[in-house]
């Protein structure tokens, strides 16, 4: 099995940054794509986009694309999501996910964390 775990939510003004790290544990991390997710009270789950094994793709969402970067570090066992310019709409439970194969449907991942909270003021 792989642990997952997310740390460095928290309540930021729009237009700030934040960034965010998910930790694994049981498996190298260097067997999966990485992909974040996040969601809002009252919202399915929505797609921020992934990371493959290696780190030398990444995929984004529209709506974070140019904003957010995804990275990885795989002799730590830590993916991160770096977020600027912060919106109020990016408030949500962000999740990482881990799978064999990059994919946007949060259904597809075997793994997951339990979710670190991004709150975003206006």
């Amino acid at each position: 099995q792989v642990q997952l775990v997310e740390s460095g939510g928290g309540l930021v003004q729009a237009g700030d940054s934040l960034s965010l790290s998910c930790a694994a544990s049981g498996r190298n991390l260097s067997s999966y794509c990485m992909g974040w997710f996040r969601q809002a009270p009252e919202k399915e789950r929505e797609f921020v986009g992934y990371i493959n094994r290696s780190g030398s793709s990444t995929y984004y969402a529209e709506s974070v694309k140019g904003r957010f970067t995804i990275s990885r570090v795989n002799a730590k066992n830590t993916v991160y999501l770096q977020m600027n310019s912060l919106k109020p709409e990016d408030t949500a439970v962000y999740y990482c996910a881990a799978d064999r194969y990059c994919q946007v449907l949060p259904t597809a991942y075997d793994y997951w964390g339990q979710g670190t909270q991004v709150t975003v003021s206006s």
